[in-house]
């Protein structure tokens, strides 16, 4: 197996004499990534669409059920720059295959749970198991691929992340309508295992030091590569990283888009069904046509940032234009959600906010790269960890927010529709955030501050 997979991507480019043209071994990192990032998403999505039947069985309420998804975020940003870091100290390769590993388990755990708490431990620990694929993610592309195309590869890692999601909602309902939501659970955590096993066989950290690649695909990612080799054992530049502006911008950006995304993937399920009337198959489609919308935006995202890049010429606005409208446009269909009756329509506009937040992320990408220099695996956990911050909030404050109202003697969409209008100006937050970063602003260029 592993010879076969060496085999396929170490194929010459056509259009070049034998030997001359640069192999495609980094076309199978990517794959590797797009199918790791595809896992992740199936494996943490699916528990929106299982969440009726899971408060109904072990009795969970609105608020602790917020409590549960927020469980996953806290972890998810309480370990992002350690799994970073770990990947730039010591490669990516053992990192990521422990980090698919143990989130798997604990997928598995999930439909075992027999209660609040073990439920509350389960998912804290599934966080802790995800936190470190993106950050470790990026940190092999800025490895694996020169900056003239590393927006594009980043586009089809969040693609196939985006893909993951849209998929799992009818995936998980079909599978609930079969095995129950244990069961699910069960089979979705067999999936990241055999990745895991199959990447840990072929991939290497350093293009060096992969047998199939040739010395003509070295030196096309070698212009890309930064200066100072694979690996940032030195330690992390922490005055200059606080005092680098877009550093916190990105993440406050970050913030914006994951406290939208994260209510959509925890509540929505559950907000079509109880204040729009769906059934539970019906949730699942237009649930899957919201996140479809999502992972058009990422994979056009990433294209369209590299040519807006070269097209203008301007590396700032190259990179940001497209998240200014895109966080426009989440505002907007936000807005318009609530507007209208029809629940098709409905979820056709949020699918539009959904569209307008997900084509942030492949320039969120490109900008955070770029932003960290050498210590993308640390630093861009930092940044993603500022952000989904918003990860944390969000599930909580609209279960907190759905039963207020339910206390009140609101119910359908009285008492949903209100919280979801908070998300209106969270998007327009990101707007203003967007028209001020300057992705040239990096780490290395910041001065270090005098010391005292």
């Amino acid at each position: 197996m592993k010879d076969d997979l060496i085999a396929r991507f170490s194929r010459p480019e056509p259009g070049a004499a034998v030997g001359e043209a640069p192999t495609r071994v980094r076309y199978g990192v990517l794959a590797f990534l797009a199918a790791m990032t595809f896992v992740l998403y199936l494996d943490r999505v699916c528990i929106g669409q299982a969440g009726p039947q899971i408060q109904k069985s072990l009795g969970i309420d609105d608020f602790w059920w917020g409590a549960v998804a927020s469980a996953f975020s806290l972890s998810y940003v309480l370990f992002e720059i350690p799994t970073g870091r770990w990947g730039d100290r010591f490669g990516s390769r053992g990192v990521l295959t422990r980090i698919v590993v143990w989130w798997s388990l604990f997928t598995a755990l999930t439909g075992a749970a027999n209660g609040l708490a073990m439920l509350l431990v389960v998912r804290f620990l599934f966080g802790a198991g995800e936190a470190g694929a993106l950050p470790n993610a990026a940190r092999v592309l800025r490895v694996w691929f020169p900056d003239s195309t590393r927006a594009r590869a980043q586009s089809v890692i969040a693609t196939s992340m985006l893909l993951g999601g849209t998929i799992a909602p009818m995936a998980s309902q079909a599978m609930i309508n079969v095995l129950d939501w244990r069961g699910t659970f069960g089979v979705f955590g067999l999936v990241g295992v055999v990745w895991a096993i199959a990447f840990y066989a072929w991939f290497r950290d350093d293009p060096e030091t992969h047998p199939a690649v040739n010395d003509a695909e070295r030196t096309l990612i070698a212009e890309g590569r930064a200066e100072g080799g694979f690996r940032a054992h030195d330690a992390i530049p922490w005055r200059r990283v606080f005092r680098t502006p877009d550093v916190w911008l990105l993440g406050l950006a970050m913030f914006s888009m994951a406290a939208i995304y994260n209510l959509l993937m925890a509540w929505y399920p559950k907000y079509l069904q109880a204040a729009r009337g769906a059934s539970a198959n019906q949730s699942s489609v237009l649930m899957s046509m919201v996140f479809a919308a999502g992972t058009a935006a990422c994979l056009s995202g990433g294209w369209l940032s590299d040519w807006l890049t070269a097209r203008t010429g301007s590396p700032r606005w190259g990179r940001t234009l497209q998240s200014v409208v895109g966080a426009a446009l989440a505002a907007v269909g936000v807005a318009a959600s609530l507007l209208v009756d029809s629940t098709t329509l409905s979820a056709v506009f949020v699918a539009l906010a959904c569209f307008g937040v997900q084509i942030q992320v492949p320039a969120w990408w490109a900008c955070a790269t770029q932003v960290s220099g050498r210590h993308v695996g640390a630093l861009f956990g930092m940044m993603n960890m500022i952000g989904n911050l918003g990860g944390v909030f969000s599930p909580l404050f609209l279960g907190w927010f759905v039963d207020l109202m339910k206390s009140q003697g609101r119910t359908g969409r009285a008492q949903w529709d209100p919280g979801f209008a908070v998300y209106i100006g969270l998007a327009l937050f990101g707007m203003v955030l967007w028209l001020l970063i300057d992705p040239r602003r990096t780490v290395e260029s910041v001065e270090p501050a005098e010391s005292a």
